[in-house]
């Protein structure tokens, strides 16, 4: 099974927040970010966001345009989703403020990697897990409501597990199980899992450190620290029932493994190849997920469903092989 390239793909670095939009991908939606960005005018609004809010009025006198004129590119960079807007009281009714989403956007060219016939993407739920180990402060949120108790490890026994949108605990793991699709006669390539997480502090905190480790096939990959617990303000995707102060959204990380080692976002973590996970075809390749016993900066993770965070997606499974004839 392979999977359409991506219209656009949301991540956070340290210097903000990413939109990386596929220019191979003919949409709509990509269609409408171009016609945002197309306006020179439209282009003054999200530089006068950068780092702060503002009203329609604000803006308008700010850019010295006529407030049904700002409306209107206000209207296009909304539709275009670069901008998020809400209705907040003011002296006389209410006032659309208006927040900018996005602090640099990049443009991928068509002919860039993607996913081909020789490519199999799979799609895991975070509450889909086999085996787990936590210790408070943990629990599990699914769109609609808390699943279980707060704090309470036994929680994520909870058959409504496979609800969950938004998991965390402050040390231990969580295991899934890939299904292998790797063809019989092919040669495993590439393997990389991606997926939204950060760290768990009580609230949130913007300086909290945690080494988030993954391992595959009981082999451990390589360990990201995560900056921080991302709070204070709502995640695209988040529910409006959690509430702010709660952690609201994470980065969206990559672990690949190559014949050459191991990479977290292309940074080379170990000396681990796709050969030393034993990835024959047939099976379930296992996922583990989770903080160290022995971890240098133990402050927990978050791990974030398609429905909760910045990114529309589950846990993502990909391997790239090339198929391998055998001859008499």
């Amino acid at each position: 099974m392979t999977q359409e390239p991506l219209d656009h793909l949301e991540t956070v670095s340290l210097s903000g927040r990413v939109l990386t939009i596929n220019l191979s991908h003919d949409s709509e939606e990509v269609e409408q970010i171009l016609k945002g960005l197309a306006s020179d005018k439209r282009i003054e609004i999200l530089r006068y966001l950068a780092g702060h809010s503002g009203s329609v009025n604000e803006i308008a006198e700010a850019l010295d345009l006529p407030a049904s004129t700002a409306t209107m590119h206000i209207n296009l960079l909304e539709k275009a989703g670069l901008i998020r807007t809400e209705l907040k009281p003011a002296s006389r009714g209410l006032q659309k403020i208006c927040f900018r989403l996005y602090d640099q956007i990049v443009m991928a060219l068509p002919g860039g990697e993607r996913p081909s016939e020789n490519t199999v993407d799979i799609s895991m739920p975070i509450g889909a897990y086999v085996d787990c180990r936590v210790t408070p402060t943990c629990g599990l949120a699914s769109e609609t409501g808390i699943i279980g108790h707060f704090d309470d490890p036994d929680t994520f026994y909870d058959p409504e597990r496979f609800r969950a949108q938004l998991l965390w605990f402050k040390q231990g793991y969580v295991e899934y199980r890939f299904p292998n699709r790797l063809p019989a006669n092919a040669e495993l390539e590439s393997i990389q899992i991606s997926l939204e997480l950060c760290s768990e502090a009580p609230l949130n905190n913007e300086d909290w450190p945690s080494d988030i480790t993954l391992w595959m096939n009981e082999t451990e990959i390589g360990t990201w620290t995560s900056p921080r617990d991302f709070g204070g303000e709502h995640g695209n995707l988040t529910p409006d029932w959690w509430e702010e102060w709660n952690s609201q959204y994470g980065l969206l990380k990559m672990w690949k493994v190559t014949p050459e080692g191991a990479y977290v976002d292309g940074i080379r973590v170990s000396a681990v190849t796709v050969d030393a996970l034993n990835i024959g075809s047939g099976g379930f390749i296992s996922v583990r997920i989770g903080i160290k016993d022995n971890a240098v900066r133990i402050g927990g993770i978050n791990i974030f469903g398609r429905h909760f965070g910045n990114y529309p997606q589950d846990i993502v499974m990909r391997m790239r092989f090339r198929p391998v004839n055998h001859h008499p």
